[in-house]
């Protein structure tokens, strides 16, 4: 298949990718943060956990999932029966790659009696240690719902963490000191520059960031109306992005969702609060691998089926206390 160069050679290489679903009777997901053409040919695009509740539920027995491991694991957790495919096995996340299943089990020994609360950004080994998990929508939710006078472990985001730890306000929360390195660069200085630029934006910031606090600051010493600072998941910012009436939109997270929130509001301008904020992971998928992930079935995704069996445990009870929202 030659590479995507030009609108005729796009729609050819769209044509043939859905000829191909059909013909192996798959539904194609592509998370927010992949690259606008695989985005545009994708059957779903969301965030991780909405997209694998959405295949759970689809009537293809194949599912292709454009984004990372973790969330190809994810699929397959909620559709066991179902075979997963993911364009390039080795787009991995740094986020899931700060904690592993020992290191886990050697952090839960050190506070018996603690409740694990796991982002769904976290491998399946990962989920099987975990007591209940969470996005980045509902985490609060998600540790209001367990008593106040448990101690909770919370891994593997410190932003994410430090942002549950300030809205519940307790004091008895653990948290993991992992990031994601692309979140992780979109720093308070970049931020404060870029506010300084567009002072009458709007400010959707992703947890994840770690300019998440300066933004909270800047909000109360009023240099940016607090009204304007939205922190939110992706699917937050693209309701708000539909409800919002401001010219001016700074987006704090990886640059793909971008393309989604112009698509859901073409009116507003939406920036980036550093536009270098892209994941070399999430852009492994190409279309050539997309198109001979399809044709040749390959790579598939398995998880043991002991571990998997615990790790849904997980993710179902955290369903269980109400709806999910969007994920990472």
């Amino acid at each position: 298949m030659p590479i995507v160069t030009s609108p005729t050679a796009t729609t050819q290489w769209a044509e043939r990718v859905r000829e191909l679903a059909r013909r192996e009777d798959a539904v194609i997901l592509a998370h927010n943060y992949q690259a606008p053409e695989i985005q545009d040919v994708a059957d779903h695009v969301g965030d991780s956990l909405a997209l694998s509740r959405i295949a759970a539920q689809a009537p293809q027995s194949t599912i292709v999932f454009a984004g990372v491991h973790f969330m190809a694991e994810t699929a397959k957790l909620l559709s066991p029966g179902k075979r997963v495919l993911i364009p390039d096995a080795e787009a991995g996340c740094s986020l899931a790659d700060c904690i592993d299943a020992d290191q886990l089990r050697a952090w839960k020994a050190e506070h018996p009696g603690a409740v694990v609360v796991s982002y769904v950004n976290t491998t399946a080994a990962v989920k099987a240690e975990t007591d209940i998990c969470c996005t980045s929508s509902n985490a609060v939710e998600v540790v209001n719902s367990i008593p106040r006078d448990k101690e909770i472990l919370f891994c593997p985001d410190q932003f994410l963490g430090a942002h549950v730890r300030r809205m519940t306000g307790r004091d008895n929360i653990q948290v993991w000191m992992g990031e994601c390195h692309v979140h992780a660069e979109i720093s308070p200085d970049s931020l404060i520059e870029t506010v300084k630029e567009h002072r009458d934006a709007e400010l959707f910031v992703h947890p994840e960031c770690g300019c998440t606090t300066a933004a909270l600051w800047l909000a109360g010493r009023g240099e940016l109306p607090a009204e304007r600072t939205k922190i939110m998941s992706t699917g937050g910012m693209l309701t708000a992005a539909r409800q919002t009436a401001s010219k001016e939109v700074l987006v704090a997270t990886e640059i793909g969702m971008l393309h989604q929130l112009r698509k859901a509001n073409p009116v507003t301008s939406f920036l980036p609060v550093n536009p270098q904020a892209a994941c070399p992971f999430m852009k492994m998928t190409t279309p050539e691998k997309l198109v001979a992930c399809l044709e040749n079935g390959c790579d598939e995704v398995m998880v043991d089926p002991a571990i998997a069996r615990r790790a849904r445990g997980a993710v179902e009870r955290m369903i269980a206390i109400g709806q999910p929202g969007g994920g990472e």
